[in-house]
Order: structure tokens, then C-alpha cells, then sequence
């Protein structure tokens, strides 16, 4: 073996380190066993160094986006959040407990191909929300650098050089392992939370002092658009592109696992840890509305509308830029610091995000290579993507506020959507009321938002393609795969094997295609295989029958069922798939049993393209050479493999 073999195979081994679990149910970070849950209040700070980030850019935007309207425009904003966001996701966080979010109630309620093409769909915008918050933090971060007066003079026109910097460091990090994490979250946030509280209060002062800023902003308002109820109409209309200040809802219920629980609870209903989640939602929920607000009255009466366009000392950091004003260079660059620290954080937790969702659908779809399921080389894909978004839009916040904001509002549209069908279906008419009206908001601001900033849809089209296109590549290349997690005989199934095993060291499958369940259809169907392959008139055999289900479903749990029909020994299995469950239940039977099995089969009627599409699309179509190519496939040892028999 030469040494470069040794090396590649070493860091293949370094690259799928983890890659343990194949169901596809617990990945990434967010681990089906987590070794140490922590305080709602701990893991609040994980999520919140996503959200609570934003007051480093979010007043800027707003300002940017609603000018002098940007107070009102935030209060709606906050009511939205607290009296329709919230809602919502402490609902999610009562029926998707385990982290999955608001995507996995659509995928419960929405099954069949129709759903997961939706799913995949919510997909795209998901990593569009996540990619953009990774690649923004890192521009903003960037820009907090650049504007701080001790910064050296040759960061300024190297914006770029230095947000993808940022963005390799965060990649380094998931390289080596995200542990401590939520340590490092809560001395981000509190530090950060604090420092926005001093700037905030010394600006209000100043506001106090200097009451006049608050009459020539009236006035301002006032010349610009006429009487209050004109005022609260247009910010009713231009409060969607505030939209970056409801980022962190998805997030919150997607570190849950983090979250201890009670005493009672129980893996069907862990009812201390949904109550820790629903804290951690209203609680950061209230902090940063409050921080919404206040931010938003100090940057629009202290700083010049001029200095929020791009090239202003104010744009991408209002608070800092009063920081600065205020509280002169040295708290300045404390507070810079800081902003710098929480907002590449953010993009770790925004990275811990794609590393829960992405395994946990597209793997199982079977529309992503295994090496999906492993952390290392998903960080790489989603890191190189970081660097091609950054280099686009050459690390500048405001362009890509909009493609941030269609991905949040998509979400949570999303989930609004989930919790009134979910509200529907329990048939609680005052909550399916409560719960549409949500959501006909969101819709409503989710449309203004993609109609005034088209580029962010554009954006998430190009990942929607992107993971359609790949999507449908993977799950035809693996086609031919065994696709079962798990397969368990009943008693009376492995005694039906185990017998003939043990009498004929032999065991003879019949596959037979449910039909009536009539004595005749077994009769006819055991007479015409006898006579056409030339099974010994004395020999048992067994039917084993599949009854189609949810053919969009790549992997499965196979129980495998023993029942006598009309004297017949049958073996039940419920799949969405024939061939594959056909093969994986014959591997099952020769490792029980120590025998190898045969299984005879008809040839299926009809055209061989459309039975191969049949077979892509619903699980059938000609099943005995696709069971065959199966198991060839899957055992390399000709003589362990099982014999497939055709008429």
C-alpha cells in the first residue's frame, strides 16, 4: 500500500469522521444523543448570537429601507413578531419537539411526492436564509472592522479579502468541532446585549437633552407624507422590508435537543423541555423587540439619513456609529469588537443550522450521497458557497438584505401555514381562525417583500434548482441501493423460515402481487409457478406479498409479518418500494436462517421505459430484474446471493 493511498483513505476517514447514524434522523451538531442539555435560558444565547446579532445591521437596513418612517414601520414589526411569529413557532414547538422544525409538520401533513417536492422547495429558501445570514454577518462584521478609527488604513478596500477570512475561520471551527459552543454564546450575548443597552439608554439621553431632533423629524415626516393616518398606512406598506428583525424563530426550535427537560418527561412528549423552547421563543422575543424599538428611535433621530447610504459612516453599523458619537473611540471599538465577535458567531449558529436540516431530508429522500450525513464535508460545500456569494455581491450588507429576508419570511410563512393545517386537522376552529389570519399576513408580507427586492427570490430559486437538480441525480444514481434502516420478523414469519430451513435446507419465495386475497388467487398463483419453474410439487413454499404505501419515501423500517391465508404461508411487508424491500427481506431471511433463498417470480406486462419510470416514480414496474440487479449490487459473493427464478 504507498503512502498517498494511506493519506487519501486517512482523510476520507477524517472527512466522514461521525458518520454513524443511517437513518438520517439525527444529524449535524444537533446529535440524536446530546451528551449535556443545558438551561432554555443557555441555549437561548445559541440562537440568540443569529438573532440578537441583527442589532448590528438591522437598524441601518431599516433605516435604509423605510427612511424616516422606520420607528413606525419597527412597531409593526414588533407586532408581528409578538403577536404573530411567536404564536406560531411556540406551537412548533409543541408538535416538532425534536428539532426539526416547521419543514417536518409540512412533510407529516403534505406526504407523496407532492410534499416532498414542497419540502425541497422550503428547503432552498431554508439554506438561502442560512447561507445569506453566514455571508452578511461576515460583511457586516467586516464593515465594523473597516470603519473603527484604529483600523488599519489598509483594510478599507479589502472588504472582501477580509469577509472571506472571517467566513474560512468558521469553517475551520466546524472542521475541528463545535463543542463549548453554547459557553461561547452566552458571554457573546451578554456582553453584546449590555453594550447595546449602553448605547441605546446614553442615545436616549441625548434625545431627552436635545428635544428638537425629535420635532425636525416630525416635521421631516410631516412634509414627506402628509397627515398620521397617511404615516401608519405607508409603514403598514414598507414594514416587510424590516423582515430581517424576525430571523431566529427557525432557529429556535431547531436547538431544542439542546434544552434539558423535567423529570416526566418522555420521548412521545417531553413537556418540560416544549416549556423550556416556548420560554426561550417569548423570552427573546421580548428582548429583542425592545431592542427593535428603542434602536430604531435613537438611529432615526441622532444620525443623518445621509450617513445610512452606502459609503455613510452609519451604513451597516448605526449603533455603532453612535457608540462612536457618544461615547468616544475607546467604548467605540469595545463595542466593535464585539459586534465583530457575535455577528462571525452568528454565522456559526446559522451554520449549525444547515448541519440539522440538510442531513435530516435529503440523505433520507435518498437524494443526497451518503456523505451528506457526515458534518466535514457539508461544512466545505456550504463554505465554498459562502465564498461565491461573497465575492458576488462583493461583502455588501444592504445587497444582500433582500435575499436574507425572502429566506426568513419563507419560513415563517411556512410555519404560520403548518400550525393553521395542523390546527385544522385537530379541528380547533378558534385557533385554524387565529392561526390563518397569521398567516394571511405573512403571506401578504412575504409577497411585498419579493416584489420590492426580487433579487432575494432569485437567489433562493438558484439553490431551489440547485437542490432539485441534485436531488433528482442522487436518487437515481442510488436507485439500486438497499433502502431499508431496519427489518424485523415477526415470531411466526422467522418461524416459517426457520422451518424450511431446517427441513430442505432450502427456502422457497413465491412473490406474489396482492390481489383479492381469495383462496383461488394463492391456489392459481402456486399452480402456474410450479408448472412454469419447475418447483417439485412436495416442496413448501412461501408468499411473500408487498403492499404498496408512500412511494416518495427512500428509507424505511421494514416489519416483516407471518400470517397463514387459506393454508398458505404468507409473508406481509408495507413499503413504498417492491423491488428493493423484496431484496432486502431475502438478505434478511439468508442471515437468519444461514440459508440462502430463491424467489420466483412472472414477468411483468408493458413497455420496459415506461415500467422503468413506474419504477422511479411509484416503487414498481418490473420488479424481478430490478430485485435482481438489487442483490447483486448488494452482495458481491455470488454464492450468497439469492437466486431469482422468472416465467
Amino acid at each position: 500500500m504507498t503512502t498517498s493511498t494511506v493519506r487519501r483513505r486517512g482523510l476520507g476517514a477524517w472527512l466522514l469522521d461521525g458518520l454513524t447514524d443511517d437513518s438520517g434522523s439525527h444529524q449535524g451538531p444537533h446529535a440524536a444523543k446530546v451528551e449535556k442539555t443545558n438551561s432554555w435560558w443557555r441555549v437561548m444565547c445559541l440562537t440568540g448570537v443569529d438573532y440578537f446579532s441583527t442589532l448590528g445591521y438591522q437598524p441601518a437596513i431599516a433605516a435604509v429601507a423605510a427612511g424616516l418612517l422606520s420607528p413606525l414601520a419597527t412597531v409593526v414589526l414588533v407586532l408581528l413578531t409578538l403577536f404573530g411569529a411567536l404564536p406560531v413557532y411556540r406551537r412548533v414547538a409543541r408538535e416538532s419537539f425534536r428539532g426539526e422544525g416547521s419543514i417536518a409538520m409540512l412533510e407529516r401533513l403534505l406526504p407523496w411526492w407532492g410534499g416532498k417536492l414542497f419540502v425541497l422547495v422550503l428547503l432552498g429558501f431554508a439554506v438561502t436564509d442560512f447561507m445569506i445570514t453566514i455571508t452578511l454577518s461576515a460583511a457586516d462584521a467586516t464593515a465594523h472592522a473597516v470603519e473603527n478609527p484604529f483600523a488599519p488604513s489598509w483594510f478599507h478596500g479589502n472588504e472582501v479579502v477580509i469577509t472571506l477570512v472571517l467566513v474560512a475561520l468558521l469553517a475551520a471551527v466546524f472542521l475541528r468541532g463545535f463543542k463549548e459552543a453554547i459557553n461561547i454564546a452566552v458571554v457573546l450575548v451578554a456582553v453584546f446585549l449590555v453594550l447595546n443597552a449602553i448605547v441605546i439608554v446614553v442615545s436616549i439621553g441625548h434625545v431627552a437633552q436635545n428635544a428638537v431632533v425629535v420635532t425636525d423629524w416630525w416635521a421631516a415626516l410631516t412634509a414627506q407624507h402628509g397627515n398620521p393616518v397617511v404615516m401608519v398606512g405607508i409603514a403598514l406598506i414598507v414594514f416587510p422590508k424590516l423582515a430581517l428583525g424576525l430571523s431566529g424563530f427557525e432557529t429556535g426550535v431547531a436547538v431544542m435537543p439542546q434544552i434539558s427537560g423535567k423529570p416526566g418527561d418522555t420521548e412521545a412528549n417531553p413537556a418540560g423541555r416544549i416549556r423550556g423552547a416556548q420560554r426561550l421563543l417569548t423570552t427573546a422575543a421580548i428582548i429583542m423587540s425592545t431592542f427593535l424599538i428603542t434602536s430604531s428611535i435613537v438611529t432615526t433621530f441622532l444620525i443623518p439619513q445621509e450617513q445610512f447610504k452606502s459609503g455613510g459612516e452609519a451604513n451597516g453599523r448605526a449603533l455603532a456609529y453612535l457608540a462612536h458619537e457618544y461615547l468616544g473611540p475607546a467604548f467605540g471599538t469595545i463595542y466593535d469588537i464585539s459586534t465583530i465577535c457575535i455577528l462571525w458567531f452568528a454565522g456559526a449558529s446559522a451554520m449549525a443550522g444547515l448541519l440539522n436540516l440538510v442531513p435530516r431530508y435529503l440523505p433520507r429522500y435518498g437524494m443526497a450521497p451518503q456523505w451528506a450525513r457526515a458534518v466535514r464535508p457539508l461544512v466545505i460545500v456550504f463554505s465554498l458557497i459562502a465564498f461565491v456569494i461573497t465575492i458576488v455581491f462583493q461583502a455588501d450588507v444592504d445587497a444582500q438584505g433582500g435575499a436574507y429576508a425572502t429566506g426568513v419570511l419563507v419560513l415563517i410563512t411556512s410555519a404560520s401555514v403548518a400550525v393553521t393545517l395542523s390546527a385544522l386537522h385537530k379541528k380547533q376552529r378558534k385557533r385554524t381562525i387565529g392561526f390563518g389570519v397569521i398567516a394571511i399576513v405573512f403571506v401578504y408580507t412575504t409577497i411585498t417583500n419579493v416584489f420590492e427586492r426580487p433579487d432575494g427570490v432569485r437567489i433562493a430559486a438558484l439553490f431551489i434548482l440547485g437542490i432539485l437538480v441534485v436531488s433528482i441525480v442522487s436518487r437515481v444514481q442510488r436507485s439500486f441501493q438497499l433502502r431499508a434502516t431496519s427489518v424485523t420478523l415477526d415470531a411466526a414469519a422467522q418461524d416459517f423460515v426457520l422451518a424450511d430451513a431446517d427441513a430442505y435446507d432450502q427456502v422457497l419465495i413465491v412473490a406474489n402481487e396482492p390481489d383479492d386475497g381469495s383462496a383461488s388467487e394463492y391456489k392459481q398463483k402456486i399452480s402456474e409457478e410450479r408448472r412454469d419453474s419447475g418447483i417439485p410439487s412436495r416442496r413448501p413454499v412461501i408468499f411473500l406479498e408487498v403492499y404498496p404505501t408512500d412511494s416518495s419515501n427512500f428509507e424505511e423500517d421494514l416489519e416483516v409479518r407471518g400470517v397463514v391465508r387459506h393454508g398458505n404461508r404468507v409473508l406481509q411487508v408495507t413499503s413504498g418500494n417492491i423491488p428493493n424491500t423484496i431484496a432486502t427481506v431475502l438478505l434478511a431471511i439468508r442471515d437468519l436462517t444461514g440459508t440462502v433463498p430463491d424467489i420466483y417470480f412472472e414477468w411483468t406486462e408493458g413497455n420496459p421505459i415506461s415500467n422503468m419510470f413506474k419504477y422511479l416514480i411509484t416503487g414498481g414496474g418490473e420488479v424481478a430484474p430490478v430485485t435482481r440487479e438489487v442483490l447483486r449490487r448488494a452482495e458481491s459473493q455470488r454464492s450468497r446471493r439469492p437466486d431469482v427464478h422468472v416465467s
